[in-house]
This record gives structure tokens, C-alpha cells and sequence, in this order.
């Protein structure tokens, strides 16, 4: 039996992906400084710092896996220097540390992300990296720490999208909240187009990327995502529509003094559901290629109406809790 290691399996596309490997009936082990919110998972997972490197060694080497995905990361853009994201590049380096010494391993996946590009930027290959936020510096470095450092067995990068589904957090789930709420309102015509991913159809991606070879160099990088990608107004309106609501339009300039109105509040450290950088987000093309992925996972197996059902549903169900 396959034994399977996750690292950041407590996280968002972590928990749902420990959840299926396990229904798959994988030997898992989920490596993680956070409980894993589902508690019936628990039994899967062990509190290790993968900042710590003995720590970390002796969890890896007493489960001796076949298999590593290693998602744990800093995602947030709240950093103000590269030391804060001292996970995605000290935690990287101690994975391919011990994971070169294991003799049974035959892939690792390393996450990285699509902001390794600001938002409207494609690159031309996967050495072309223009990140604006200090995350996706982070990211980059931990692209270049795998290509300095290549495992002994086969390997891959995969940059997941713009993902949602149950487990979410911001930014996605505050757009599926407003929705509900009846709070959002499309920015007049300058609505986006971007490759959103449905965490059920990412899961099943990463799966088929671990399983098959992805031995050719020129293919180690794979986005995670839906194809085709969908402008986010029609998918507000796929949403609402389950919910028999309708959403409006607002003018772009009413929408642009709120999100400058977001700024001055961040200022004093006081949320608020838009700001800048969010708006500049929701109006910024992002299509990305999906093409690597699709010629090892071409069957996904949720629509985006399935997965915007299975996501309203379980929101339903924490709103309850």
C-alpha cells in the first residue's frame, strides 16, 4: 500500500486533498503546525514544523513515504519582507533535504503559485517569473531552490490558480459571502476573465500529476485550474442564480472610491472586503496555460454548476455550526 506524506494538509486544498487520498485508501500522514479542521482526520495528522529540520527528518523518516506533496506555505500578502515567508523557502529546502535520502520515494510535488506572475502577465516559459508581491518573491525562490536542487526521483511544480470550494478562505470565500448576502454588485463593465479552479478538480489534478511520470524537463511546471477560464460576472451570476437572487451593476467609480476607502482603514489595521489590490484583482485578465495539466488530467470530474452547489452547500452547513 502506497504511503502518502502531505505537508500543509490541514490548509485549504490540503484537507480536501487528505480527504481523498484517504476514501482512495492511502496510508496518509499529514505534517502540519495546524489541526486539521475536519477532527475525523486527525488520526492522520502530526504537529511538526517543517521549518525544524530534525523535527521534520524524523517524522518523514519513521513514515518512510513513497509519495510527498508539499503544499505548507505562507499564502497571505500580509508580509512586509522575504523573511516572513521563511516557510516557503526554508521549509523547501529541508523537504528536498531529507527527501533525497529516501530511498522508497518515487515523486514529490512541490506547490508554488500563479503569483510567481503578477495578475495579466504570461509567461513565456517556466523560467519567466514577474512576481509584484513579496509572497510570489518567495514563491520564485522556491521554484529555483527545486531546479538548484533536483530530487533523485521524478518530481513537479504545479502553481495552483485562482481555487475555491469548501475549506476556503479569502479571497473567495468573502466573494461566495457577499453573494449570499446580497452585497455584491458587478463593477460596471470591467468585470475579468480569469482561470478559476474548483478544489474538487484540483484535487483530482494533483492526484493524476503524482501518479504519472513527469520525467521531461521542458514540462515540470503545471498551473492548476479549469479550462476554459470564465469571466468572474458570469460566475457571480451562475452563483446567484442558485440562490434564486440577482446581482446588479454599480458604477466603476463608486466601486473604485470603496476600494480606495479599504486602503485608508488597512492603514490603521481595520478590515474591510475591498481595497486596491483586491479590486485591481477583480478587473485584471488571468488566463493561464493550462495546457501541461491537461494532457495528464483531462477528465475533470466536477462541473463548475457541481462544484458551486457543493460549495454553497457547505456553507450552508458552517453557518449552522
Amino acid at each position: 500500500m502506497n504511503k502518502i506524506l502531505v505537508t500543509g494538509g490541514s490548509g485549504f486544498i490540503g484537507t480536501n486533498l487528505i480527504e481523498a487520498l484517504v476514501l482512495d485508501g492511502y496510508v496518509v500522514l499529514n505534517i502540519d503546525v495546524k489541526e486539521p479542521p475536519q477532527k475525523k482526520f486527525s488520526k492522520y495528522w502530526e504537529k511538526v514544523d517543517i521549518n525544524s529540520f530534525d523535527a521534520l527528518k524524523n517524522a518523514i523518516d519513521v513514515f518512510n513515504p513513497n509519495y510527498i506533496i508539499h503544499l505548507a506555505a505562507r499564502t497571505d500578502l500580509n508580509g512586509l519582507e522575504l523573511k516572513d515567508y521563511d516557510l516557503n523557502i526554508l521549509g523547501v529546502e529541508n523537504i528536498l533535504k531529507i527527501a533525497n535520502k529516501l530511498n522508497s520515494l518515487k515523486k514529490i510535488i512541490i506547490t508554488s503559485s500563479m503569483l510567481v506572475c503578477h495578475g495579466g502577465y504570461y509567461p513565456k516559459n517556466q523560467f519567466d517569473f514577474k512576481p509584484t508581491t513579496i509572497y510570489g518573491e518567495s514563491k520564485v525562490i522556491t521554484e529555483k531552490i527545486v531546479w538548484e536542487n533536483k530530487p533523485s526521483c521524478d518530481w513537479a511544480i504545479i502553481r495552483p490558480t485562482s481555487i475555491w470550494g469548501p475549506w476556503f478562505g479569502i479571497p473567495y470565500r468573502h466573494f461566495f459571502d457577499m453573494i449570499i448576502s446580497k452585497k455584491y454588485f458587478h463593477i460596471g463593465n470591467k468585470g475579468c476573465t480569469k482561470t478559476y479552479g474548483y478544489v474538487g478538480n484540483a484535487v483530482y489534478q494533483i492526484k493524476q500529476i503524482l501518479f504519472s511520470e513527469t520525467k521531461n524537463e521542458s514540462k515540470k511546471v503545471f498551473y492548476i485550474g479549469d479550462d476554459p477560464a470564465i469571466n468572474i460576472e458570469e460566475w457571480a451570476n451562475e452563483i446567484s442564480a442558485e440562490l434564486g437572487n440577482k446581482i446588479f451593476k454599480m458604477p466603476y467609480f463608486l466601486i473604485k472610491c470603496a476600494a480606495l476607502f479599504g486602503d485608508f482603514l488597512k492603514l490603521f489595521n481595520f478590515g474591510f472586503p475591498l481595497n486596491s489590490f483586491r479590486l485591481n484583482n477583480m478587473t485584471t485578465d488571468n488566463v493561464l496555460d493550462l495546457t501541461n495539466t491537461y494532457e495528464i488530467a483531462p477528465n475533470l470530474p466536477y462541473t463548475r454548476k457541481h462544484g458551486i452547489e457543493n460549495t454553497l452547500k457547505w456553507l450552508s452547513e458552517v453557518e449552522k455550526k
